[in-house]
């Protein structure tokens, strides 16, 4: 009965991280600590899990990325990368995507892309931020340190066998995977949606809810005699009057006092509401709000914003800035936009004061789309000695000349010893809620394996391919990984599968490594929707894309993965 509660329990927990509705960090915590106090794991094997070398080694790595990610070479790159026919333009942006996510984190590859993209106007940003994703994680999967889904694996994988996986271990697939994958992508980008700023509909960005003041000149005048139907690129949506929506806004109609008027319209021209007196935009007025400078943002997933409304927070306290509008894709947000929680991946448009830039949260928070408002970067010596050091440590690490946790110990050391980072910078970026949700992973599976649970997991799995052999089995398990990825985290989907896999190689006693491999380029086959990984909810919407948009160009591109996962892992891994 026993294994079965078990099995039960994680159902639930599936069930939790699906509905969204249960932060991963607080769910994996929870049932962690449920699995300690029933006796499946002790104290002393649940703190042994957070302190996992592997998972250690990501830390650091996650550490050491803070400053990798400030180099100007990334900058460099994104400037140079666009120019030339744009089917070569993107070529090379796929392909420098790629080779720099095998080596740095691909949300700070993917965020140092994002601003110079959408603010050129050669080619559709809709033409190549989706690709830019994806490449990204294609890079990601052919490394140790490409990505965090290979290092929660090692993870796992230390934990079973007391042994680590290598470098470059994952190249000897990921390599040829990430090839043949990279050239469906780049065939399928020229059916992505061509959104130009210049067109009509993409006019239609940011919807703003300004409020018309109790003593407001506007109020009892109609919409044209306010001059509302005349403004530049800015449009009058609906009128929100004691819980009834009015839309469309008839010419005639008379402004009352507490309106909401929601307009949507460029974000060049939102400065045209500073004309009108009376009008409050989140609270603060508008000729205030708008004299001041416009930026462009995007809501990070390190973000202590998503879930939380314009209302909860003191957002002007926070930033000195204001929030003028919000953008989610191509979607039309409903209701009162102070009272819409937000999410991560959302586009704010801010009026930002001078002390904008002095806030320390802000690298956090957001990533930067447009404004006058830059990040402060590494000087040319501190980039030199920050990509040298990272460069030497991969080599020692490669060589097995110095373990790869030893390296970047001494690394971050160096780095703080030189003030190329802070100690403040560290505390306020370090991945607390990813080491929670590892560590909590680490612990579920060891009270899988002591409860019975996972030999359980095994036999079905046995039974289930036993007519098919275990090459159906290894498919089996790649297919559930994917499922998961594509429903929950990528890091929630290898922390599930992993258990299932490992166990399902030791029922057919074959060599698990394959199994291992199924799971780690699985939980980074998250290709047909945006919600599973950080860097589609990045560009979600300043590529103005759709749901739909991902899944056309992400069938063909999973489709083309997968088959290549499982014809080439049993030819370099055998069972």
């Amino acid at each position: 009965m026993t294994p079965w509660a078990v099995l039960f329990s994680i159902t639930v927990l599936l069930v939790l991280l699906i509905s969204g509705k249960v932060k991963p960090a607080i769910a994996f915590v929870t049932f962690a600590s449920m699995f300690l106090l029933l006796g499946f794991v002790d104290t002393s094997t649940l703190l042994m899990q957070y302190t996992n070398p592997a998972l250690a080694t990501l830390l650091l790595l996650l550490l050491v990325s803070l400053a990798l990610e400030r180099s100007p070479l990334l900058d460099w790159l994104s400037r140079h990368l666009l120019k030339g026919h744009p089917r070569l333009a993107t070529a090379k942006l796929m392909g420098s995507t790629a080779v720099l996510s095998a080596f740095l984190n691909n949300t700070a590859v993917v965020a140092a892309f994002l601003g110079a993209i959408s603010r050129q106007e050669r080619i559709a940003p809709s033409r190549l931020l989706i690709p830019l994703s994806y490449a990204s994680i294609l890079g990601g999967i052919t490394t140790l340190v490409g990505t965090s889904t290979n290092l929660v694996v090692n993870s796992f994988h230390l934990s079973a066998s007391g042994s680590e996986l290598g470098m470059f271990q994952f190249s000897l697939v990921g390599l040829p995977v990430a090839l043949i994958t990279l050239c469906v992508l780049l065939w399928r980008a020229n059916s992505l949606p061509h959104h130009r700023l210049e067109d009509t509909e993409e006019k239609l960005s940011y919807f703003l809810a300004a409020d018309v003041e109790a003593d407001s000149p506007m109020i009892g005048k109609s919409i044209e005699e306010n001059g509302l139907r005349s403004l530049n690129g800015l449009y009058l949506l609906e009128i929100e009057r004691q819980g009834r929506l009015i839309s469309p806004v008839a010419p005639d109609e008379r402004l009352q006092a507490a309106d909401t008027l929601v307009f949507t319209g460029e974000v060049s021209k939102v400065q045209a509401l500073q004309r009108f007196p009376g009008l409050n935009l989140f609270g603060h007025q508008a000729d205030n709000l708008l004299a001041t400078n416009l930026v462009e943002v995007v809501i990070s997933h390190e973000s202590e914003l998503p879930g939380k409304t314009l209302q909860d927070v003191d957002f002007r306290s926070m930033f000195s800035a204001g929030v003028v509008g919000i953008r989610r894709g191509g979607k039309r947000l409903e209701g009162q936009l102070g009272k819409i929680p937000l999410r991560v991946g959302d586009c704010l448009l801010l009026a930002v004061s001078a002390d904008f830039r002095q806030h320390r949260n802000l690298d956090r928070n957001f990533h930067l789309l447009s404004g006058s408002f830059t990040r402060p970067q590494l000087t040319r010596k501190e980039s030199m000695i920050t990509l040298g050091g990272f460069a030497s440590v991969i080599a020692l690490a490669t060589a097995n000349l110095l373990p790869l946790f030893h390296g970047l110990l001494l690394l971050l050391g160096g780095l703080l010893l030189l003030k190329v980072i802070s100690l403040a910078e560290l505390r306020r970026r370090f991945p607390f809620e990813l080491w929670l949700i590892i560590g909590s992973a680490l612990a579920i599976a060891q009270a899988l394996e002591n409860s019975g649970a996972a030999a359980v997991l095994a036999g079905g799995m046995q039974w289930m391919f036993s007519g098919y052999g275990v090459y159906a089995a290894f498919v089996g398990c790649y297919l559930l990984t994917l499922l998961l990825t594509e429903t929950v985290t990528n890091n929630a989907a290898a922390a599930l599968a992993f258990p299932v896999a490992w166990s399902t190689a030791q029922a057919f006693g074959v060599d698990p490594l394959p199994f291992v491999m199924a799971v780690a380029y699985g939980a980074s086959a998250c290709f047909l929707i945006p919600f599973g990984y950080q860097t589609h909810l990045m560009v979600y919407s300043p590529g103005r894309y759709k749901i739909t948009d991902f899944f056309k160009i992400g069938l063909p591109v999973s489709l083309t993965y997968s088959a290549a996962v499982l014809v080439i892992t049993p030819m370099v891994f055998p069972f």
